[in-house]
């Protein structure tokens, strides 16, 4: 008669958690979605299928590779994000990205120039 939901809270969601849902699934959705097209994994999708002629089984074993590897990069940046601080993490994957961008345009040069090392 005069109980209270404890969920009562959850309920009522507000309407900036719908906002924030639908920014963060349409802000993930667009980052990679754009950062696939015309990537190493839709060419060789495209190869894959144009060689079984059997697209729909291609696009299904795609599909799950796709969501497998998503599901451990949601759950090691869920890690990540629980285990490390986040400052530190910034500067620990900004140290990776430009020594990855260092590599990469080294081997570039190298390879336009045709040094060995």
């Amino acid at each position: 008669m005069g109980q209270t939901n404890s969920n009562s809270n959850q309920e009522n969601s507000d309407p900036k958690d719908t906002s924030s849902f639908f920014s963060i699934l349409i802000t993930t959705f667009s980052t990679i979605f754009l950062a696939e097209l015309g990537d190493k994994t839709q060419l060789a999708t495209l190869i894959l299928s144009a060689q079984s002629g059997r697209p729909l089984i291609i696009f299904i074993g795609a599909a799950l590779a796709l969501i497998s590897t998503s599901l451990l990069g949601v759950l090691i940046g869920r890690w990540i994000a629980n285990n490390l601080p986040r400052q530190r993490f910034t500067a620990v994957s900004g140290i990776i990205m430009l020594s990855l961008g260092i590599y990469l345009v080294s081997q570039g040069f190298f390879d336009f120039f045709k040094i060995k090392i």
